[in-house]
């Protein structure tokens, strides 16, 4: 069994990836970010402190949650490179990120339910379709499914193009 000075305080950037289960691109794709810290040995080596191993594991969960990289970063950016994070500390983090993840699950639900629902019409210029023509504004310029692909004289109609997003 390992003794405290037995364990590394500070670990290269392979064995950092190897022990996080990460590439060494990905760790600097995370420093790039902002979101890990290293430094470089007098022989140029880069080096991170062990505790950088817990951090890599909160933004892996976050990203595996769909938290986007610049809610993690800014929920790390104020907590010390030098330490893990402490039963606190994932308080913090998990109480900000389950309230965005119950939004997102009320919103796809709410997506879902619109969609069974839209499935069943087969047009998408009717009133009731909320996804695709909230409002029935699409009624108002003529009968049919006026986004579906239809091609006049070899040319596409104007209603037939894309909406944008």
């Amino acid at each position: 069994m390992d003794t405290d000075e037995d364990i590394k305080v500070t670990l290269s950037v392979g064995e950092v990836a190897k022990r996080a289960g990460v590439a060494v691109s990905t760790l600097h794709f995370y420093e790039s970010k902002g979101l890990i810290e290293g430094w470089r040995t007098d022989g140029n080596q880069r080096r991170y402190h062990r505790s950088v191993l817990r951090r890599v594991a909160i933004i892996r969960v976050a990203q595996r949650a769909g938290i986007p990289l610049q809610v993690v970063r800014e929920a790390l950016k104020d907590f010390p490179q030098d330490r893990p994070p402490d039963v606190e500390d994932w308080k913090s983090f998990s109480t900000a990120w389950r309230d965005m993840l119950d939004e997102r699950i009320a919103a796809l639900t709410e997506l879902r339910e619109h969609l069974i629902n839209c499935i069943g019409c087969g047009c998408l210029s009717l009133q009731e379709c909320p996804l695709r023509n909230p409002g029935d504004e699409l009624g108002h310029e003529g009968a049919g499914p006026r986004r579906l692909a239809s091609t006049i004289g070899g040319a596409e109609s104007r209603e037939c193009q894309p909406e944008s997003e």
